[in-house]
Formats: C-alpha cells, sequence, structure tokens
C-alpha cells in the first residue's frame, strides 16, 4: 500500500483544469474533478491532511478485501474517493438516471451496483445520508442514457432507494 506522506500535497492544475494529487517530486495523480466543482478550500493547495490520510488509508484497507484490484488500481480508486468526499463541492441527487431497487436484501457494503436504462456497473459509496449517497463510477465508462455517460471515478449522487446490492449471490451461495 502506497502510505499518506505529510509531503502529499492536493494541487489545482489550471492547465489541465483538473485536481492533481502530488505524491512526490516524480509521481501525481489526475483526477477526473474539474476545478469549478471544488471547494474554494483546496484551491488554496492544501497538504493531505490527517483526515484526508485517515479516509484514503480507510478505503484502501476495506476494498483490498475485495480481492479485485491491485495494488495500483487501490491507491487511484482511494485517492480518487478522498477527493470527493473532502473536495468536491456539494451535488444534487441525480436518480431520474437509474431503477430502483425493490429487494428485500439491502446492500451492507460500500461497493454497490446502480442500474440506469443503458447499464449496470459498480460503484463506491462516497459519502452516505439517510436519503441519498455520493458514489463514484468504478467502470471504465458507465452510460447513463443515450446521451450522457460517467468516465471512470466521476461522481453522482442517488437516492439510496437506487442502490443494489452487489454480492447478494456470492455471499448467499457461500452461506449456503
Amino acid at each position: 500500500m502506497l502510505q499518506a506522506s505529510k509531503q502529499w500535497k492536493w494541487l489545482a492544475c489550471a492547465k489541465n483544469n483538473r485536481l492533481l494529487v502530488d505524491l512526490d517530486q516524480d509521481m501525481q495523480l489526475c483526477t477526473p474533478y474539474k476545478l469549478r466543482q471544488l471547494t474554494d478550500a483546496v484551491l488554496q493547495e492544501p497538504n493531505f491532511s490527517l483526515e484526508d490520510a485517515a479516509f484514503y488509508q480507510q478505503v484502501y484497507q476495506y476494498l483490498e478485501t475485495f480481492s479485485l484490484w491491485n495494488p495500483a488500481q487501490l491507491c487511484q480508486i482511494s485517492l480518487n474517493a478522498t477527493a470527493v468526499k473532502f473536495h468536491l463541492k456539494p451535488v444534487l441527487a441525480k436518480s431520474w438516471f437509474f431503477h430502483e431497487y425493490h429487494g428485500s436484501q439491502p446492500s451492507v457494503e460500500a461497493v454497490v451496483k446502480l442500474c440506469s436504462q443503458a447499464q449496470e456497473g459498480e460503484f463506491l459509496i462516497v459519502d452516505h445520508s439517510s436519503e441519498a449517497s455520493v458514489c463514484i463510477n468504478l467502470s471504465q465508462h458507465f452510460q447513463l442514457d443515450e446521451n450522457l455517460s460517467l468516465e471512470q471515478f466521476e461522481a453522482i449522487k442517488v437516492l439510496n432507494n437506487r442502490i443494489h446490492p452487489v454480492y447478494i449471490q456470492q455471499k448467499q451461495f457461500k452461506s449456503a
């Protein structure tokens, strides 16, 4: 696991119009988040805070238990989730893109499935309230409808009744 460091820094890159995470002199991660989507605090280019580091590590360790991603992917997902959690401006729910979940087993994981008219895909819940959740897209590309799509790690807020559990079948199979 790439350990968070007090030398890590958030960078508002005007050239790319994106938020970057400066991990050291030779390594930067470019997030998909445009500068207009970000809180004013991150535009001051703060260092990676203790709160950022704790959330990054929590997401990394949680996702590691699924054994689906390599360490570089885990780092990328965790850093993007941290950027969304602490530095993205609040967004309105766009639940109309997704089908309601009518199953009897609610999701107990942070990795969930959302189903649009065009496809199904895996998302990570980054922030959760009693009514809605902010999620990031884990797929390379997710088609919302015939005109709109989400690129990998783009954030969207949805009502909780749109969230489908991903691993019901595997968990039922294991307990049988």
